[in-house]
């Protein structure tokens, strides 16, 4: 089940870029660290990430929230499977998530990821 889509935006100027999506554009900021986080106050799905410059290599150019880390493990096998190129591990990052980048067959790269259970 799909939760979510997100989109990223660069990050070369998170001060400026914070201060457009929040005073242009209505956006809340929903996270700081480690990446920018702003999302719709409206609809909390409707959401826009900002990493800092050089985090993640390549830069994905969306995020799909699968909805459980158990999807997130079997979106990773089928990639695998259909020999698609993996170009960020299976990880779960200290922030929260279990994620992996895949390109897609014409090469956008794309964040698979969950939250995972609160301990």
């Amino acid at each position: 089940m799909i939760r979510r889509i997100v989109a990223y935006a660069d990050g070369d100027d998170l001060v400026a870029s914070r201060d457009f999506y929040v005073e242009v554009l209505g956006m809340e900021v929903a996270m700081e660290d480690p990446v920018l986080g702003l999302r719709s106050p409206a609809d909390p799905a409707a959401q826009v990430l900002i990493p800092p410059p050089g985090m993640e290599d390549p830069a994905p150019r969306f995020g799909v929230d699968v909805g459980e880390p158990a999807a997130v493990d079997a979106a990773h096998a089928e990639a695998l499977r259909r020999g698609l190129r993996v170009v960020h591990p299976l990880t779960d990052e200290p922030w929260g998530v279990r994620r992996f980048f895949v390109e897609d067959p014409s090469g956008t790269v794309v964040n698979v990821l969950a939250h995972l259970p609160r301990r």
